[in-house]
């Protein structure tokens, strides 16, 4: 063999020495990757800083012959050049057929932002990960790929970090439980550091020449340094493994650099020394982290609360027993106990039973809701006095419950375009800022300063800049940004829609279900057939009963509220924003509105007149034609919501246009619009003629947002700038969206563009401090000005004043 030579086999297993992946990091890595494709190898493991690599195989797919033939030719391959990013692609084989997926994971051991920022960088380079997004604020991971969880924990490990699933709920309790004791630790460590420091620190200012205080200078700060101090020794180590650098790098190199110069000092009899310097930095910082630590936590409580909905336990029912079981053992079609006072385990179906179950944390109706066979229950939700039997319909991820975390799990997480920016710089930061170190060295040398005062001022450069400040600036004011939002019942899908919502200068409202009520009531019906009222009203709700609107379900519970039978239709078939089309018994029904009944050739005279006095009263006119004729004309009235009002004059006062564009008559669309005081009126208004105003408005410069609740809406919806959805309407219509309003209060929009204008104004304020205070105080302490404990301190400080302004979104503050 060429470029590898064997050192141990043993057991199927075989070691090899590869000189040319001594020290080199990223080939090892690439390595792993080649070789995990090969069926017949189980498991490899290289070691760069002794150049090793160890393979178990399996000898009877590949015998050792042909492996160490495989290994030779591989490592052979990659010593022919650097496999860099877009070079490995090539080489690595990846299967087309595994599909992509996404995960999210919490990643441990971030120090900084520049630690976000190697992940990402390390993660983007494998062929196999589409894309990474890395987020220090809420340390997690997005990751989009075809490789599976155990093999992105070993990517992650490998870079010297930690990776866990974000999955389940259980696993995100757990991981609250981990963030409470890192927490405890930081915590410890900053009051021990912060007590023998000070001692030390009073030493070295009162009695700075007595010889033997030194001796007890350097016992205090011992324990700072190497305990208290070791995790940024830990972090630096590895990231030099990754030729990369951190905060840590400065912190320890500052550190590492005084603690050392203080000892041969103090060995020498010399009685300048730093030990009060080395330990004041440590203890700083850590009080720094503590401190940051802490506010984020406060930041993560939007999504605490949320997890806390759900219950750790259930009551399953299988053979006529009640077993309690872990909530992740539960399964889709299980069925569950649900005693009064309990939370509502999981998302289900109730089989037996009648109660109230209070949703208002998830739907924000305020008024308990009444469960009886048939109805669906929502994860989290509180049971009342009743004792209900479901039937479970999703588990984990599918839940209601689940999805509003992961939504705001990835509006947090999300990066906004300005942060593209700040990420450049960071990236380049630290080095710059090694490389600022080692100038002030030289120059203050040369100027002819002593060798302590010249070392001191490298040291104050390395401990001043702060990262840290930069890479929080953004994140910090989204988490908290979006935390907030979903305090207050407005969930983010992503950080654009964020951004953008502050800058919208027309909103665009479909009617039914967003601007009223979405509970409409039939309060006419005007029947021209041979048939009875209650015949046609039973004809007409069952042709409705298979509908999603607002309209239609608002004649199926007239039928029922009138004790009508519903058969059920033999055909059904729903057209947007024109009607339905059902197959009752014999009959064929037509339910809609004019103009569609109008089309399929359905003589509508004699229903004309009652159905503009209808449309003026601000009733929507509902067309029936059975068998080809027209048969009858319901009325339906649909009150606007109670803060509608208030949410228009509020937009009016942002300078906001203000449009609604609905299906229903003009007559109607303009009674309602003059009761809320909306600008303009569009109405006969089909799907595709909503999306048309959408980009007509946008073509005319303006920044739209959208605002709907049905499955009409939602090519508007996906076309607006930013658009939201009531939480109260369709599941197309909440998956298109970017925002969704889960009180189905609209004065929610409002609050959205408010919340946007501030968090976008924090941002502004972090970015400005984070590089005004780095502009400033880099060249303050190349000049000498500065001690390194200062320095420490007011590096400390800089992030924590990033995290505390961002809080102030929490109290509503953004001016």
């Amino acid at each position: 063999m060429q470029h590898c030579h064997i050192v141990h086999s043993l057991n199927n297993r075989v070691r090899v020495i590869a000189p040319t992946l001594h020290k080199d990091h990223e080939r090892a890595y690439i390595l792993e990757i080649l070789l995990h494709k090969h069926p017949g190898i189980r498991q490899v493991r290289t070691v760069a800083d002794i150049a090793s690599v160890a393979v178990s195989f399996d000898p009877k797919t590949l015998p050792q012959a042909n492996l160490l033939t495989f290994l030779d030719a591989i490592i052979g391959n990659l010593g022919q050049k650097r496999p860099a990013a877009g070079a490995t692609a090539a080489d690595i084989v990846v299967d087309p057929g595994q599909p992509e997926q996404e995960v999210n994971l919490a990643i441990e051991g971030m120090t900084c932002a520049s630690c976000a920022l190697l992940i990402e960088m390390l993660l983007q380079r494998d062929p196999r990960i589409s894309s990474a997004s890395v987020n220090y604020a809420t340390e997690t991971a997005t990751v989009r790929g075809r490789l599976g969880k155990d093999q992105l924990f070993a990517c992650v490990q490998r870079m010297g970090y930690r990776a866990q699933a974000l999955d389940t709920l259980s696993q995100r309790k757990l991981l609250i439980g981990k963030e409470r004791q890192k927490l405890a630790l930081a915590r410890r460590r900053a009051v021990w550091a912060n007590l023998l420091s000070l001692p030390a620190i009073a030493i070295a200012m009162a009695m700075p020449h007595a010889r033997w205080l030194h001796w007890l200078e350097f016992g205090l700060t011992l324990p700072v340094v190497f305990w208290a101090g070791r995790p940024f020794f830990e972090k630096a180590w590895s990231l030099a493994q990754h030729r990369s650098a951190n905060m840590d790098t400065l912190v320890a190199l500052g550190v590492g650099a005084a603690y050392t110069y203080s000892v041969g000092a103090l060995l020498a009899r010399k009685r300048e020394l730093y030990f009060e310097a080395a330990a004041g930095i440590v203890a700083f910082v850590l009080l720094g982290r503590y401190l940051e630590e802490s506010a984020r936590g406060k930041a993560h409580e939007a999504i605490r609360r949320l997890i806390d909905m759900q219950p750790q336990t259930a009551t399953l029912l299988r053979d006529g027993q009640e077993i309690t079981v872990n909530i992740d053992d539960v399964v889709v079609g299980d069925v569950l106990l649900i005693r009064p006072g309990e939370k509502v385990p999981t998302d289900g179906t109730v089989i037996d039973g009648l109660s109230t179950v209070d949703e208002s944390l998830v739907t924000g109706e305020s008024l308990p809701v009444v469960k009886e066979t048939g109805h669906k229950l929502i994860g989290g939700c509180v049971n009342g006095s009743g004792a209900l039997r479901m039937r479970v319909t999703a588990v984990g991820a599918d839940t209601v419950l689940a999805g509003i975390i992961h939504m705001v799990d990835h509006a947090q997480a999300a990066k906004l375009p300005i942060q593209k920016t700040v990420d450049q710089v960071s990236a380049v930061f630290v080095p710059a800022v090694m490389a600022i170190s080692g100038l002030t060295l030289a120059g203050w040398l040369a100027a002819g300063a002593g060798v302590t005062r010249a070392f001191g001022n490298a040291i104050t450069v390395l401990l001043i800049a702060c990262p840290c400040a930069l890479g929080l600036a953004t994140p910090a004011a989204i988490m908290v940004g979006t935390g907030q939002s979903a305090k207050r019942g407005i969930f983010i899908r992503n950080g654009e829609s964020l951004e953008m919502a502050s800058k919208l200068n027309v909103v665009v409202f479909d009617k039914t279900g967003t601007i009223t009520e979405g509970k409409p009531e039939v309060t006419d019906l005007i029947n021209i057939s041979r048939r009875t009222d209650q015949q046609m009203l039973a004809l007409v709700a069952a042709a409705e009963l298979n509908s999603e609107h607002f309209l239609g379900k608002a004649i199926v519970a007239k039928a029922r509220e009138d004790g009508i039978a519903i058969k059920a239709a033999k055909t059904f078939a729903s057209i947007p924003g024109r009607g339905i089309h059902a197959g009752i018994g014999s009959h064929e029904l037509l339910v809609g509105n004019q103009s569609w009944l109008s089309e399929q050739g359905i003589p509508l005279d004699a229903l004309l007149e009652p159905a503009a006095a209808l449309a003026a009263a601000g009733k929507t006119p509902v067309f029936v034609a059975v068998d080809g004729k027209a048969a009858a004309l319901l009325g339906i009235a649909d009150r606007p919501r109670a803060n509608a009002r208030r949410a228009i004059e509020r937009l009016h006062r942002l300078g906001v246009k203000t449009l609604m564009v609905t299906g229903d008559t003009a007559a109607t669309a303009h009674y309602i619009a003059g009761q809320v005081g909306i600008d303009q009126v569009v109405a006969h208004a089909r799907p595709e003629r909503k999306l048309e105003i959408i980009h007509e408005l946008q073509a005319q410069g303006a920044t739209v947002g959208m605002i709907g609740d049905g499955v009409n809406d939602a090519p508007a919806l996906a076309a607006a700038d930013v658009s939201f959805a009531i939480g109260t309407g369709t599941d197309v219509a909440i998956e298109t969206a970017d925002m969704t309003l889960v009180h189905g209060d609209i004065i929610k929009v409002v609050e959205a563009m408010e919340l946007s204008g501030d968090t976008l104004r924090i941002i502004k304020q972090n970015l400005f401090w984070a590089f005004g205070y780095n502009t400033v105080a880099i060249p303050v302490a190349v000049l000498g000005k500065l001690n390194p404990m200062i320095a420490s301190g007011a590096m400390a400080l800089s992030s924590v004043s990033v995290v505390l302004n961002s809080l102030r979104l929490q109290r509503g503050g953004g001016a």
